[in-house]
Parts: structure tokens; C-alpha cells; sequence
């Protein structure tokens, strides 16, 4: 994922932070530190502790808050990560790849190569995540109303019972949280897994991702009213979140005995690396083509697009050749190749077209424009 660094691994499985990362950790420390004391009487309520005779000295006690709740911030991230960690485990399991797991503002994602999806593994990887936030809950709850007994320092117990507390409640939340069916989230899997029992499995996503959606505008206009900026942000990603993952699950299933051979345009217009940009400019303006495989000896050695083209102030394409401005190292798939394999390289290298090499040899390009035929075609 784009703005991200990796930070170690766990399980051989790459962890990852997104910058978003680092801004939330203040923004909560400072959200929990600045409503320690009204916190506090809220979990002594909800465990049935006697608040009054809680020692808040430490709580309350100069820079201690902020520190709270940045360990309380920090607690609450690495329980998103056993959580994403408990999908990946058993995704993996079940021989999916796992590719990494990365911690941004909302929580955390585990990115999985996957094709259809098939219920029968979709519904335990996506109860894994939930029921990981669960077990975090109780085993934290039952901390925090230990604290007390086991720590002999009453200013340090009522610390513990607040951190632990506080997390218990946290991960209890997100337990309920991700069961609500609001696709893509974990109890949206859970309901596309069982209606796919049902029906195809692209029905079964869509009736899901519009479930999906309704939660989204609900969530998006309690959190307007209610003045929740949070809120309203998971809405926008649970929206968008499910008609992508809808659109992407309707392509895999319309296109998976479909070929490159069977989508790709051949012959393919090819320039020379030694054409003058200008001329690729004109070539582009007649041919209404935005993007051309570069050849040299009969090798593909690159692609060249009106992007590429505008890296260069027009001032300086009379002295540029296609060479200078071309990407290189130009990802390529054969004809026999699943179309499906096309349609994920353009969305992860952020494309619009893959040339198609046979041998060594250009026998094609395959283009979004391509893919949508084909598409069509299948849904006709």
C-alpha cells in the first residue's frame, strides 16, 4: 500500500505502517488524555467498581494522562493487528497468499492475493479477526478487574484497571463492531459466505455490498448529526469499500475462463525508441491511441503514454526522443494468460494497458478499454 513502510514481520507475514498511523497515535492520546477522569467513572460503572475508592493520583497527575492514552492507543492498534493477523493465519492455511498486513487510520487491512472468493474459506477467515477482538476483550477485562487484588500499589492498580479497562471495553466494541453486516466489513463476509450457499457468488456480493452501503448512509448521517467526524469517515470507506470489492468479485467471476488471447488487440502500432516526442504527440492526436509499446530489434524494451509525455515542458520535446521519457521495465503477460491477471496488474501498477509477449515477441496489448468489451459482451 502507497504511504506505508515496512516495520518487521510476524508469522513471515511483512507488517506495515501507513502514515495515517502516525497521526492518529497523538490525536488519540490526546482525545483519551483529555477525558481521563470522565472515562474512568464510565468504566468503573460499566464493571461494577467503586469509583470513590479508586487512588487517581497517578491518573490524573500531570503529563500521566496523555501517556495513558497514548499506551491505551497503542494497545488498542496492536489488537487490530492480532486481529488482521488471525484473518491472515487462517487464510493462509487455507493456501491463500498473504502479502502483507498494514496499520492505518481506521484500524488495519491484510492484503491477500486472492481470485473468487470461496465461501467456505471466507466465512472462518472472517469470523477469526472478530472473535481474536473478542478474546482480547475478556482476557483484558478480567485484567482489569484483577488490578486490584493482585497489585499491592493502590495508585498503580487503579493505572492498570484503567489501561486494561479500557481496552476490554475498546475490543469488546470492536468485536460488535465488525459483526454488524455492513460488506466489506468482517459480518458482511459472514452474509455474503452464507448467501452464497444460496446463490452465485456474484449475486451474493452485490446483495451484500448494497447492505453494505445502507449501513454506510446510515453511519454517515447519525455521525452528521451527532457531530462525528470518525463516523462519517468509516461510512465513506464502508461506500466505496463495497462497490469496489463488488465490481472487483463481478469481473473475476464474468472473466474467468476468458484468456488474454481472447480480449487483446493484434497487430500492435509500436515506435521506435529514436522517434522525436513531438512525433509520438502527433501519433497520438491521429491514431486517438494514448499509449504505444516501445520496440527495438523486435524486443519490447518499454511503453511510452501521454503521462509520460507530460513529464516534459513543451518547451523541451523538440530536443527529446521517446528513450528519454519512455517507462521502462514494462510489466507484460502472454496470451495465454488469465484476463483476470491483466485487470490486477492495471489496478496495482495504476495502468491502462499490458503488452502481451509471446516468446519473447510482441504479439499484442490488452487495454481497459479491452476488458470493458469483453465485459459487456458477458453480461449481454
Amino acid at each position: 500500500m502507497e504511504g506505508s513502510v515496512q516495520i518487521g514481520k510476524l508469522l513471515g507475514i511483512p507488517i506495515r505502517l501507513h502514515f495515517t498511523f502516525l497521526l492518529v497515535i497523538p490525536l488519540f492520546a490526546w482525545i483519551i488524555g483529555s477525558q481521563i477522569e470522565l472515562t474512568t467513572e464510565l468504566l468503573t460503572g460499566i464493571f461494577g467498581v467503586n469509583y470513590a475508592g479508586l487512588d487517581m493520583s497517578l491518573i490524573i497527575s500531570g503529563y500521566y494522562p496523555y501517556v495513558l492514552g497514548a499506551i491505551v492507543a497503542l494497545g488498542l492498534f496492536a489488537g487490530v493487528l492480532l486481529h488482521e493477523l488471525a484473518h491472515s493465519i487462517i487464510a493462509r492455511s487455507k493456501g491463500m497468499k498473504i502479502n502483507s498486513i498494514t496499520l492505518l487510520i481506521l484500524g488495519g487491512v491484510a492484503s491477500m492475493e486472492e481470485g473468487i472468493p470461496d465461501p467456505m474459506v471466507e466465512l472462518p477467515m472472517a469470523l477469526a479477526g472478530p472473535l481474536t477482538s473478542l478474546g482480547i476483550g475478556i482476557i483484558s477485562s478480567i485484567i482489569a478487574l484483577s488490578a486490584e487484588a493482585i497489585i499491592p500499589d493502590r495508585a498503580l492498580a487503579a493505572v492498570v484497571f484503567f489501561v486494561f479497562g479500557y481496552l476490554g471495553l475498546l475490543n469488546v466494541i470492536l468485536f460488535a463492531f465488525n459483526l454488524l453486516p455492513a460488506f466489506p466489513m468482517d459480518g458482511g463476509r459472514v452474509l455474503r459466505a452464507w448467501l452464497a450457499k444460496k446463490m452465485p457468488l456474484h449475486r451474493a456480493t452485490k446483495i451484500a455490498a448494497d447492505i453494505g452501503r445502507a449501513f454506510a448512509i446510515i453511519f454517515g448521517i447519525f455521525g452528521f448529526f451527532a457531530g462525528n467526524v470518525i463516523l462519517i469517515i468509516i461510512a465513506f470507506f464502508i461506500y466505496i469499500g463495497a462497490g469496489q470489492e463488488s465490481q472487483m468479485v463481478k469481473y473475476n467471476f464474468l472473466l474467468q475462463d476468458v484468456s488474454i488471447a481472447d480480449a487483446m488487440s493484434s497487430p500492435v502500432a509500436t515506435v521506435p525508441p529514436d522517434l522525436p516526442v513531438e512525433e509520438i504527440v502527433s501519433l497520438m492526436e491521429t491514431s486517438h491511441h494514448m499509449g504505444f509499446p516501445v520496440v527495438e530489434r523486435d524486443s519490447l524494451i518499454g511503453m511510452v503514454t501521454l503521462s509520460d509525455v507530460h513529464t516534459v515542458p513543451k518547451i523541451e520535446r523538440e530536443a527529446k526522443r521517446v528513450r528519454d521519457i519512455m517507462s521502462k521495465n514494462t510489466a507484460a503477460l502472454p496470451p495465454t494468460a488469465p484476463l483476470t491477471d491483466a485487470l490486477k496488474l492495471m489496478s496495482t501498477k495504476d495502468i491502462g494497458r499490458v503488452p502481451v509477449v509471446r516468446d519473447g515477441v510482441l504479439v499484442g496489448i490488452v487495454t481497459r478499454t479491452d476488458i470493458l468489451r469483453v465485459m459487456e459482451l458477458k453480461e449481454a
